[in-house]
């Protein structure tokens, strides 16, 4: 039987993504957004809600291209908001939309969302060892930072818990515990 963290439950989908995505460094700009969005989506709620409405956020979200969500207006807004498949929050919907205009303003000032939102982490994946669920932290001082940093360009729905969430999801922090299958794959030492 395959050793997963606490968190997993038994859903086929959750341990896809559990086994193949989280903690697994990201660097392509079009996935920090999506994650980005759907991190701040999950406010309120269960990574698990998110996670199973993600294919129809793709779908309605154009990909996630932050050139096309930066240029949402109210019809679209009105369409997004009238959409069961997608969580229904008028301000985590617009928050997607002045999310992305700042994103795009990153990309232009630092040539890459990737090249200035892994600067929280000096451009390496932090690699811990919890032993178990209950040691693994909801913020750090790196989260706190990435928030505070992200607020004042713009960006909404960027707590420092939503980010460290963001974190975990990207790779930027590993937080597989000791006993999970994926912790030695993604180079974790006991």
């Amino acid at each position: 039987m395959t050793c997963r963290c606490a968190w997993v439950n038994e859903d086929p989908l959750y341990q896809e993504y559990h086994d193949k995505e989280w903690g697994v460094p990201v660097h392509e700009d079009r996935k920090l957004f999506e994650m980005l969005v759907l991190e701040g989506a999950q406010a309120g709620l269960s990574w698990y809600t998110v996670l199973k409405k993600r294919e129809r956020y793709r779908e309605v979200f154009d990909g996630f291209d932050p050139v096309k969500v930066a240029a949402y207006d109210e019809a679209k807004l009105g369409e997004l908001l009238a959409d069961p498949g997608i969580i229904r929050n008028r301000l985590k919907i617009r928050g997607a939309v002045s999310s992305a205009q700042a994103f795009l303003r990153v990309q232009e000032e630092f040539g890459s969302f990737d090249r200035y939102i892994w600067r929280f982490t000096d451009g390496q994946s932090v690699r811990n060892s919890w032993g178990s669920l209950s040691e693994v932290p909801a913020q750090t001082p790196q989260s706190d930072a990435m928030s505070k940093d992200l607020k004042k360009r713009g960006f909404t729905f960027v707590g420092s818990t939503i980010c460290y969430a963001f974190m975990q999801a990207t790779g930027m922090v590993m937080d597989h515990t000791v006993d999970c299958f994926r912790f030695k794959e993604l180079g974790g030492e006991a």
